[in-house]
This record gives C-alpha cells, sequence and structure tokens, in this order.
C-alpha cells in the first residue's frame, strides 16, 4: 500500500477481502465515536481525542488490526485483544464475523475513559 491523502484512498487500496472487514470495523468505530472523524495518522486511519489518539485500523496483507494506544489497560474479558509495544493492543480481523460491533462498541468507550482520565465515560 503506497501514501494516501484521506482515508477514502486508504480504504480503496486495500484488497476486496480486507477491504469488506475495513469498513465494517470502520464502521464500527465511527458510530462508537460520534463526531470524531478518522484521520490518517503514521499512514493508517486513526481516531484521537483533541491531539490523543485513541485507536487505530491498518491493514496488513491478510488481517487488519483494530489497535488501541493504552489497548493493554483495556479490560477485555473476551480475550481477544493481543498486546504490542508500550501500553498498545490490537485485534487481527480476517473476516466479516470476527468484526464485534457490541465488544468493540465497549473497547472504544474505555479507551476514550482512558484518554479522558474518566473512571465511567
Amino acid at each position: 500500500m503506497g501514501k494516501h491523502a484521506n482515508v477514502q484512498e486508504y480504504v480503496a487500496d486495500v484488497p476486496e477481502g480486507l477491504r469488506d472487514v475495513l469498513e465494517k470495523a470502520l464502521a464500527v468505530v465511527n458510530e462508537a465515536m460520534p463526531g470524531i472523524e478518522p484521520a490518517l495518522w503514521h499512514g493508517q486511519p486513526t481516531w484521537s481525542i483533541g491531539k490523543k489518539p485513541v485507536c487505530f485500523l491498518k491493514a496488513y496483507p491478510k488481517y487488519v488490526t483494530f489497535g488501541f494506544f493504552k489497548g493493554q489497560l483495556i479490560e477485555d474479558g473476551a480475550g481477544r485483544l493481543e498486546a504490542m509495544s508500550r501500553q498498545m493492543a490490537g485485534a487481527k480481523l480476517r473476516r466479516l464475523d470476527d468484526v464485534d460491533a457490541p465488544l468493540f462498541a465497549d473497547w472504544v468507550k474505555q479507551a476514550c475513559a482512558l484518554e479522558n482520565d474518566v473512571k465511567d465515560a
């Protein structure tokens, strides 16, 4: 994938099978974060509160990562979040049914609360 001017170009450049996964995940996050549009940050769609990045979607050849900058602090009863560098954690999405809207909305809610330094968002 090359450089993109905006999120729409990024999505259009993802291979068709994964594009559906990415688009479904984008819709879930957009619904969970009303009024906050994703922007390309480090080349991937990223949602931020002010200047604090909250979560991102990054397409790879065989999966899409749904990642959180403070993901290791998120309570994940489903056990789907995998630790990444620093405090980050993410889930790999390979198929449409990997996108779990209620679970992802909960993760986003927790991540936003962490960025707002609030216990209950």
